[in-house]
């Protein structure tokens, strides 16, 4: 393979690095000013403690929005600074960290670092694209690549699997240039952007299909358990999220397809390079067979509650007391210590301690001090007044108009921030308004959680974005206008999937 196995590097033109520093200085200074005006603000509506909370909220937004310190950093920081000006008392304010979804993040970023070190991920990849169906067809190619892409981002992150198959993506054109500069087939140059967005947008979409696949996911049904008290397990979320990939992806698939053609039928070679790829891998080890196994148990203890209370019923007694000893965050648990027990490779164990604390742990403070904030705003009525106050300005309070206004909102502020920053933003309010006009918030609330998702115009947008944009096949002028009709489709598909599924799910 070319040099582009190499861990990619999150690339940005000189004039956007310019934007990003000055972004960072403008919340280093503006952060204190937000906090000391909101706290001389006067505000006789709300009670002391929450008039406190409404300041530090606003400048841990702030600073989410503008990364000028790391957001973990910040959430913590928020989440002291509600202890140390008498929101709340620390037990209570750090409670939300110890939350069963913290460790549903914890077992399955464990799991998800195994498929990776051991790297079934690249198996599966080339094992698909080396597929005699697909042989040399760019088309193909390109389905099966978006595809693969996807199914892998629903189990592991997003950027993970941006950055592995970034690399694959980035082979596979290297050989087709290189095959064109030898009298080859000429490729048009569009064929290579439509990869490189493949790769970034099917990674964002692939993440909707399990809970897991992404933090806001987890940050939504969070939320929604502590707000509405409403368990939204393993199985219901995927019989949201997949109709919502799959419909996506099709969309992602037919418009690449069109605009960024190969210009040629089919590519002499491509299949053997592929193929040499996958046999390269060897025999499965002894470690694969052991993540695997590892990673099948887990998800069969994800689904099958679910497919037991379809059959049985969400409110028969067998299927509640199963999912009262098997809930999600005790099931990625016991998967991540099968790792711990089952044979490696060399005479090891399929996961050693000093790789398991190599998980994203900053993604599992920032989603612990969201939650914490987020159970403060509903316990001194900040939520509830900033709702009250939000819902006087939408024009349709109809079930369906705040499902659209939350999902489109959530869409739009993940264009600026962080996804998970937006779910944790977003949900909340969409919780407190649609309570506020006298409307269900379950549907609101996963519009916003999965519009978190969403945004794809700009190389800043996510991670995803910035890696495939260092390629340098990506124009940016091209992302922002496919990113956008990414956008518009996906906010249309969330919203009609969410209409017509939760009534049957509930």
């Amino acid at each position: 393979m070319s040099d582009a196995t190499a861990d990619p590097v999150e690339q940005l033109s000189d004039v956007e690095r310019h934007v990003e520093s000055w972004r960072r200085r403008v919340g280093l200074f503006a952060a204190p000013v937000m906090f000391f005006g909101m706290l001389a603000l006067p505000m006789p509506s709300l009670e002391p403690a929450a008039h406190r909370l409404a300041a530090i909220m606003s400048t841990v937004i702030l600073l989410w929005i503008t990364e000028a310190v790391p957001m973990p950093v910040t959430s913590l920081a928020g989440v002291a600074a509600c202890v140390l000006l008498g929101v709340g008392e620390a037990k209570a304010v750090f409670a939300p960290f110890a939350e069963p979804l913290i460790f549903l993040f914890i077992g399955s970023f464990m799991l998800a670092r195994a498929i990776f070190l051991h790297r079934l991920d690249r198996r599966l990849a080339f094992g698909v694209l080396s597929l005699r169906w697909v042989g040399g067809r760019p088309s193909r190619i390109l389905f099966v690549f978006g595809a693969v892409t996807a199914f892998i981002s629903a189990w592991i992150s997003n950027t993970a699997t941006t950055a592995m198959m970034f690399a694959i993506g980035m082979s596979i054109l290297g050989f087709l240039l290189s095959n064109e500069r030898a009298g080859g087939s000429p490729i048009n140059r569009r064929y290579a952007t439509g990869i490189m967005l493949m790769t970034s947008f099917s990674a964002s979409i692939g993440g909707l299909a399990t809970p897991i696949g992404t933090p806001p996911n987890v940050i939504g049904l969070g939320f929604i358990r502590q707000e509405l008290g409403v368990e939204f397990p393993f199985f219901k979320w995927t019989m949201i999220g997949v109709p919502v990939v799959v419909c996506l992806f099709l969309f992602l698939f037919v418009y690449l397809n069109f605009f960024c053609r190969a210009g040629v039928a089919e590519i002499a070679g491509s299949h053997e390079l592929l193929e040499r790829e996958r046999a390269s891998l060897g025999p499965w080890t002894t470690g694969q067979k052991s993540t695997a196994a590892a990673f099948l148990v887990t998800v069969a203890l994800w689904v099958v509650p679910g497919l037991f209370g379809l059959i049985a019923g969400d409110s028969s007694t067998s299927y509640r007391q199963i999912s009262k000893l098997m809930p999600e965050g005790v099931a990625a648990i016991f998967g991540a210590v099968l790792l711990f027990l089952l044979p490696g490779d060399r005479g090891k164990r399929a996961l050693a301690w000093h790789q398991a604390v190599e998980i994203d742990w900053g993604v599992i403070l920032l989603y612990g001090g969201g939650l914490a904030l987020g159970s403060l705003a509903s316990q001194t009525g900040l939520a509830d007044a900033v709702g009250h106050r939000l819902a006087e300005f939408l024009p349709n309070h109809s079930d369906l108009g705040l499902l659209i206004a939350a999902t489109l909102i959530a869409t739009l502020v993940s264009e600026a921030t962080s996804n998970t920053a937006s779910a944790t933003i977003v949900t909340l309010l969409a919780i407190k308004i649609a309570r506020d006009a006298g409307v269900d918030p379950l549907e609101p609330a996963l519009g916003a959680t999965m519009g978190a998702s969403l945004g794809f115009m700009l190389p800043v947008s996510t991670p995803c974005n910035a890696i495939v944009y260092g390629s340098g096949y990506v124009p940016i002028t091209r992302m922002i206008r496919y990113g956008l009709l990414l956008d518009v489709a996906g906010v249309v598909v969330i919203v009609t999937m969410v209409k017509l599924l939760v009534p049957l799910l509930r």
